[in-house]
């Protein structure tokens, strides 16, 4: 490897390299002013500008999250000089807006989301440059196989880093040194379920639909699959059941949608979306009088006002939140989003919009529109199915995942307890999604190199 050579090929200026760069600029900017108006919030909210002092614990998620931005551009440019010029700044842009948030709301996750933020750059880097996507399709099986193990450990073993609550966290090395390590592994699970899924449909669904079978029901035809489908459904059943056997209802809700919508795209059938879309209010009828927890989130979602300082307290005290936001927000780090238990995580979407108001909530769900938008961009740019299939998955998962909990928080879906990608605390989530990302940047290079050579 040539390195100065790779180096003055990722210093020189391209039209989308110019385009990354601004916007690059314009988030540096952007997460600068927040953390300075956040450092700035203490002495606003006490109209006292003696107690004015800059948080020198700003620094070093300032100094990681501009190094990344930086090292980040030089290390695509070496290796992916023809990806998509949105996709990195875009994500960046949110993980900033994602620490001056968490931070705000807990600034020891603050600090600890910094140090995620730092290891999930390193691996999306890494991930950028080994990954063989035809590699992955070739071990679907096994790749998928050793995620469900370890999801079942924490059957077993799990642990929850709070104390309290789901255990669906592998934890490691506690009391060394007083480092804690915590993994969860439903999140692994979903990107090689993307991978299995994206691998299984391109390489099977061209012979399972050439021997498929019709039937009537109600002047509708549907579809009957072959046995080639077996497969199919037992791992994304089994990925089901250890996810309902863990009580993480909403990523198994969120594994449901996922497999939907890459069922659809690989057969184009809206038979299977009706399908899908009736077996998912089957299920939430047999959760709800199975499960205590799914009737609480049911209850309050239907009618959080008849316990607002009971069980539906969260969800009351989120909504109130939102209204407080207004059309500008009550300011940054002036509003009163800590009274909701666990904001910074289930409820950061709330936070934001008391904080940044309804123009801070719309900017950010732009953002991530645009984040889906490129996605599929690339998807249908891509020549090959897996491929094409692989980016379809990534992309979906990202936009299930901000839909479920955007709609949760706004009373739209009963609440299912994902994180918002990049805006709240989560170690494990974070990491994931980098890599994702990762892999959607080497497709759209991917994509654009076969476009030029054409």
């Amino acid at each position: 490897m040539n390195f100065p050579s790779l180096l003055q090929s990722a210093l020189s200026v391209s039209s989308a390299t110019r385009r990354e760069r601004r916007l690059l600029v314009i988030a540096a900017v952007f997460v600068l002013i927040g953390f300075i108006a956040l450092s700035l919030a203490p002495a606003v909210r006490q109209a006292d500008w003696t107690a004015l002092q800059f948080d020198t614990r700003l620094i070093p998620l300032i100094v990681v999250w501009g190094s990344g931005a930086v090292l980040g551009h030089l290390w695509l440019e070496i290796y992916t000089p023809n990806r998509d010029p949105f996709i990195f700044p875009v994500t960046m842009l949110l993980c900033g807006w994602g620490l001056i948030l968490v931070y705000r709301l807990e600034p020891d996750f603050g600090t600890r989301q910094g140090v995620w933020l730092l290891i999930s750059l390193v691996m999306a880097g890494i991930a950028l440059y080994w990954t063989n996507f035809q590699w992955l399709a070739g071990f679907k099986y096994l790749l998928l196989v050793s995620a469900l193990f370890l999801v079942a450990l924490t059957i077993l073993f799990g642990v929850n880093p709070s104390g309290s609550g789901p255990r669906l966290w592998l934890g490691c090395c506690q009391g060394w040194n007083g480092i804690h390590l915590y993994f969860q592994p439903s999140e692994l699970l979903k990107l090689l379920l993307i991978v299995f899924l994206a691998a299984y449909l391109s390489e099977k669904f061209p012979l399972l639909l050439s021997e498929e079978r019709k039937f009537g029901l109600a002047g509708i035809h549907w579809r009957l699959p072959t046995a080639f489908f077996l497969p199919l459904a037992v791992m994304w059943g089994i990925s089901l059941i250890l996810l309902i056997l863990q009580r993480d209802l909403g990523t198994g809700i969120l594994l449901f949608g996922l497999f939907l919508v890459m069922l659809y795209v690989a057969t184009g059938e809206l038979s299977s979306l009706a399908l899908g879309f009736l077996s998912l209010l089957a299920g939430g009828a047999l959760g709800y009088w199975l499960y205590g927890l799914v009737r609480l989130r049911i209850t309050a979602w239907l009618n959080p006002w008849a316990d607002a300082s009971g069980d539906a307290y969260q969800i009351v005290q989120a909504l109130l939140a939102l209204a407080a936001g207004n059309v500008f927000g009550q300011g940054i780090g002036l509003g009163a989003a800590r009274v909701i238990p666990v904001v910074h995580s289930d409820f950061v979407f709330a936070a934001l919009v008391e904080e940044w108001g309804l123009l801070g909530g719309l900017a950010s769900i732009a953002l991530l529109a645009v984040l889906v938008m490129r996605g599929l961009q690339t998807a249908q740019r891509q020549t090959d199915p897996y491929e094409s299939l692989l980016a379809v998955g990534i992309t979906g998962l990202l936009g299930l995942q901000a839909l479920l909990i955007m709609g949760g928080v706004v009373r739209l879906f009963p609440l299912t307890g994902v994180i918002l990608p990049f805006l709240s605390y989560g170690g494990s989530g974070m990491l994931v999604n980098w890599v994702m990302v990762a892999w959607l940047i080497k497709l759209s290079h991917n994509c654009n190199t076969t476009e030029e050579a054409k």
